[in-house]
């Protein structure tokens, strides 16, 4: 969690931005995105100095050691006048990334997950960086901000860039927006990564599910000694605990695919800035048939856990889309096709959160059908829980569910959560409700657990009964077979019992006496009036 202060820096640098013309919050996140790795860039240059000067020995320079090359460090910049600042970042600063990531891209760069590597990573998206802060001013303040973040406090600087999304309040172009934290961060919770997985998001973002997962893991595997509290009482995890596994974690655990530029940009930074040095943050629809040649190994029986949620907007060109796909449910529908797909790039035993919209529980629709039956006959469809459609305004009013399930065997019941409450008012402004009864996040991922617990044991079939029988609960099964005997509809409703209470009337000849009282009391207090006048 950040101090007041720095959010308070980080809103008027924001202010700044609105008000010197820049207003696409993307825009922000991406132009101070490029300054973040400007000086990380050369925090990384002063750390390899300092070993090099202790060792004695040589070592590759990021930045090449003449005049000019020198010049292109943070530290040897940021202390420009506005004039000359802007020329030197357009002209000479974000040329250079670009060239980076084109040596990034052909030779490599750094050892394999360093923190140089990270870096040459996020350069390759770096190729078309563009100055686009025009107003002087703005740029000086911009740098300044910029400077004074504590970006060598690793577990703050996730919390700088969480916070920075969180001011992304428009919806791409393609149907994606920010999921909101803590939705991702129930999904994280209800699916609990170890730190030996490998996990995916197939329409990544801003990577939000990828770093909550990291966030996740720090606080799980943190010992006493590596949790502290910083002055204003906010907890924090340095993960401590997962130094065994931080090469998987650098190397291997963290796939995102997306095919917006500006996005990969984003992601590659936000999983940068978690401590997560060589995420595989990639270029790919992952729908396309391209994805075929390009990830032919990853497309198919290759991770343990997938967090997503899809883009349910538009319909695809069937030419284009990924045939394999196309044979478990033929459709144009990306919701559809991405749950499809979410299938496939599982392992057997591979499990899945995933957000769909409602229209995936009970479509009629022939794919629709195919799809569910797909998920409980050939699957373990294993949860769903019911959002309230208010969960994605201000981008959206669809209502959605989160399905749980794991690759392979067949499904016997499925568990549903009606989750009335988030946490937050279900309008607009989505401002945070205070008080009892407010957010269901945690009484459901309680109930889940609870429920995972008997499924493990091997519970009996009275014993789940008798936890999760009554439908009048937000908690509740349902047996596969009565689902299949609904054509396999998933809607929450079809088997959710409501209570209603019996109301109790007063005779109707009582409630009759009770009238002509009142209207003989109309009438004598209009003949007094009358008699006043």
């Amino acid at each position: 969690m950040l101090t007041g202060q720095l959010k308070n820096d980080i809103d008027k640098l924001w202010e700044k931005f609105w008000t010197g013309g820049i207003t696409n919050p993307l825009t922000v996140i991406e132009q101070i995105s490029y300054l973040m790795f400007a000086r990380m860039l050369d925090m990384q240059e002063e750390v390899a100095e300092r070993k090099a000067a202790r060792s004695k020995k040589e070592f590759d320079r990021l930045f090449p050691n003449t005049p000019e090359g020198q010049l292109l460090r943070w530290k040897n910049f940021k202390n420009l006048s506005g004039k000359e600042l802007h020329k030197h970042l357009k002209n000479a600063v974000y040329p250079y990334f670009a060239s980076l990531g084109q040596h990034a891209e052909e030779e490599g760069l750094g050892s394999e997950g360093s923190a140089t590597q990270a870096l040459g990573h996020i350069g390759e998206y770096m190729q078309d960086a563009d100055l686009e802060i025009k107003n002087e001013s703005v740029l000086v303040s911009a740098v300044e901000m910029v400077d004074n973040l504590p970006l060598t406090q690793s577990d703050v600087k996730g919390d700088i860039y969480e916070y920075l999304l969180s001011k992304l309040t428009t919806a791409g172009i393609n149907g994606q927006f920010r999921t909101p934290r803590h939705i991702i961060d129930a999904m994280v919770e209800l699916i609990d990564p170890q730190p030996t997985d490998v996990i995916c998001d197939p329409a990544c973002g801003t990577a939000g599910f990828l770093a909550r997962a990291m966030e996740y893991l720090n606080r799980v595997h943190s010992s006493e000694a590596g949790t502290f509290e910083d002055e204003d009482g906010n907890k924090h995890y340095t993960g401590d605990l997962l130094e065994p596994y931080r090469e998987h974690i650098n190397k291997q655990m963290f796939w995102g695919f997306d095919f917006d530029t500006t996005m990969l940009r984003v992601s590659s930074m936000n999983m940068m800035l978690h401590g997560v040095n060589g995420a595989n943050i990639l270029y790919q629809d992952s729908l396309n048939k391209s994805v075929k040649e390009n990830y032919p190994e990853q497309e198919e029986d290759f991770f343990d856990i997938i967090l997503a949620n899809p883009p349910f907007k538009g319909s695809l060109d069937e030419t284009n889309t990924n045939p394999d796909v196309l044979g478990l449910v033929k459709t144009k529908k990306t919701e559809l096709l991405f749950v499809a797909h979410i299938l496939r790039a599982l392992k057997l035993g591979g499990r899945a959160a995933v957000i769909v919209p409602d229209g995936v529980l009970f479509g009629s629709s022939k794919a629709h059908q195919q799809l569910r039956t797909e998920l409980i006959e050939n699957n373990q469809l294993e949860g769903i829980v019911s959002l309230p459609s208010g969960v994605f305004k201000p981008y959206a009013g669809v209502s959605t569910a989160i399905l749980l399930f794991t690759k392979g065997g067949s499904t016997e019941r499925v568990w549903f959560y009606d989750l009335q409450a988030d946490g937050y008012s279900l309008d607009d402004k989505r401002t945070p409700l205070k008080g009892e009864g407010g957010d269901d996040l945690p009484d459901a991922i309680a109930k889940w657990k609870q429920y995972r617990e008997l499924v493990e044991a091997n519970a009996s079939e009275k014993k789940i009964e008798k936890a999760f029988g009554d439908k009048t609960q937000k908690a509740f099964v349902v047996n596969a077979a009565d689902i299949a005997s609904n054509k396999y509809d998933l809607s929450i409703n079809r088997y959710k019992e409501v209570v209603y209470e019996e109301e109790e009337y007063e005779d109707p000849k009582v409630i009759l006496k009770q009238l002509m009282a009142l209207e003989e009391e109309i009438i004598g207090d209009l003949k007094d009036l009358e008699e006043m006048l």
